[in-house]
């Protein structure tokens, strides 16, 4: 399983890197509210984990599971992952206009 702690302040969190293939997790364009409406791929690479999170219309952002401490961030693209720790077990990526929430397992910080 593959494990990342994102830096910052507070608890950390990283997706698991189990997730199946497929899995549908909530997401919501702009201000539209959180469904369960995208699918999420998974792909091992040397850099970390790779999530394909796919939007119902077609969109999709690539997310990177770093396994340099870094946590979770944008695997390609001009734009930032924001991420923000969602309770106990979950944390929502937020990449442009796109909200993603992902299952995640929360843990002490990785700090440099």
């Amino acid at each position: 399983m593959a494990a990342a702690l994102l830096a910052g302040c507070g608890p950390a969190a990283a997706p698991p890197a189990d997730v199946a293939d497929g899995v549908r997790i909530a997401c919501a364009i702009g201000e539209q509210a959180l469904a369960p409406t995208c699918s999420v791929d998974q792909a091992v690479t040397p850099a970390g984990t790779v999530l394909t999170v796919r939007q119902p219309e077609g969109g999709f952002h690539r997310l990177l599971i770093a396994t340099d401490g870094r946590g979770v961030i944008a695997a390609d693209g001009a734009e930032a992952a924001k991420v923000t720790i969602v309770g106990q077990d979950g944390v929502e990526v937020a990449i442009g206009d796109a909200r993603y929430r992902l299952p995640a397992t929360v843990g002490p910080v990785a700090r440099p």
